[in-house]
């Protein structure tokens, strides 16, 4: 079917200002992916998964400019003792960056993969991306995987020392950045990856993460710093037998931010917790969308989404548990809840359930409302503020969300900074 003429002119529009990079081992997939770019059309406002979000800023031709945010505060997880690999505005640091060696992992650029003929990568590059293309599409993922100038794989067999940190810095009000990354997890091994980072003026991220059988990855990033960015992100995760996947993500701020994780449950036993909170103030918009597929027995997965919006900020959760025929035992639970603190701000949400076995326990529920006026009363009443109360009570709020974060210490890093975000804001 011919695409309509408005999306067909804003799609070559965009691929006129961009050019695919030497791509190597890596040309089949880039070719392929652009193909189904000028198959599918960019996202427009028709489209049944962007009807709650404007695409407009992130499919232009050129990107929009964001300020640059200038701050004394030190950037996320710097207490902890990490492996760092730095992008700034899109491209590789490797002055800022630590050597990239360490036990238990082996990690490439994207620049080196493309360089070789053979390459475990090669058999993933795209791979994941092509099958989250269905049965929704997600074309500005296939637009990273043709496009992407930059990024790692990250090849785990053991269990590293320290966390993987993926830091992205702004430094250019015009960057418009692409990056993509690959992460196989062999069976046994367990790693953590961290992100954080404003990254760019536009950003167009894409993760594809494999998870051989009784593999752990553990992924907690926080998105911040710079208000006027915008940012579209892709996780596409493929789990084995007994492997565990656990994604928690924390959103302050950012004019439009999109963030899509699809995950396939392909081996039996296997679990996918995937989390996220965020507050937003004023001219923010931020979108969840997410679709999990269990296609094996006894596999469980959890999606736990918690927004706080105030002065016009909008939210929205597009949520997808689908259980195919034959995955029996199925426990999926869903939940999407936003707190309004004024009568402008709105949270959309489309939560869905689509089941093709008959022994499964899964749910979804879907709230939005305002602080407990009697919560709010009884702290009061024993001499709390009332803007201290009402920050005490987003947190307990936000809590469910970040109890999602195994390791204590990170958590108390994010419960931490929403703290300073709220008193920032009182």
């Amino acid at each position: 079917m011919a695409l309509p003429q408005a999306k067909l002119t804003a799609t070559e529009e965009r691929l006129a200002s961009l050019v695919m990079p030497e791509a190597g081992c890596t040309r089949k997939a880039r070719e392929a992916a652009l193909a189904r770019v000028r198959e599918m059309g960019l996202p427009g406002r028709r489209d049944e998964y962007w009807k709650y979000t404007r695409p407009d800023t992130l499919i232009s031709a050129e990107a929009p400019s964001a300020a640059l945010f200038h701050t004394d505060e030190p950037m996320m997880f710097h207490e902890f003792d990490r492996l760092k690999i730095v992008f700034i505005d899109g491209v590789f640091s490797p002055e800022e960056s630590d050597d990239l060696s360490m036990e238990g992992v082996k990690i490439d650029r994207l620049e080196d993969i493309c360089c070789k003929d053979i390459h475990w990568a090669k058999e993933l590059y795209g791979v994941l991306e092509a099958r989250g293309q269905s049965p929704v599409q997600r074309p500005l993922a296939a637009l990273n995987t043709a496009f992407a100038s930059d990024g790692v794989a990250i090849h785990v067999t053991g269990k590293p020392s320290k966390p993987i940190s993926l830091i992205y810095r702004h430094a250019s009000e015009t960057s418009d950045a692409i990056l993509h990354h690959i992460i196989r997890v062999e069976s046994g091994a367990e790693v953590t990856i961290l992100e954080n980072g404003p990254a760019a003026s536009r950003f167009n991220k894409c993760i594809e993460i494999d998870i051989a059988d009784g593999g752990t990855l553990h992924h907690i990033r926080a998105q911040g710093r710079d208000h006027q960015r915008r940012a579209a992100t892709h996780m596409f995760t493929r789990m084995g037998q007994e492997s565990i996947y656990k994604s928690f993500t924390l959103t302050v701020n950012g004019v439009l931010t999109r963030n899509e994780q699809v995950i396939e449950l392909t081996g039996d036993d296997a679990v996918a917790h995937v989390a996220g909170a965020c507050v937003g103030d004023g001219d923010f918009h931020h979108d969840d969308t997410v679709f999990v597929t269990h296609d094996a027995v006894n596999c469980e997965s959890r999606q736990v989404f918690k927004k706080v919006l105030r002065n016009g900020a909008t939210g929205v959760f597009q949520g997808k548990i689908l259980v195919k025929e034959g995955a029996q035992k199925t426990d999926g639970y869903q939940i999407s809840q936003s707190l309004l603190l004024d009568d402008d701000s709105q949270f959309l949400a489309k939560p869905e359930l689509e089941i093709y076995a008959d022994d499964v326990a899964c749910s979804h529920g879907s709230t939005s409302g305002a602080i407990d006026e009697t919560a709010l009363f009884y702290l009061r009443s024993r001499g709390v503020p009332s803007r201290e109360a009402t920050d005490m009570l987003t947190l307990a709020f936000l809590a469910e969300a970040v109890e999602e974060i195994e390791d204590e210490a990170l958590a108390e890093v994010i419960v931490s900074r929403l703290q300073d975000w709220l008193a920032r804001r009182s």
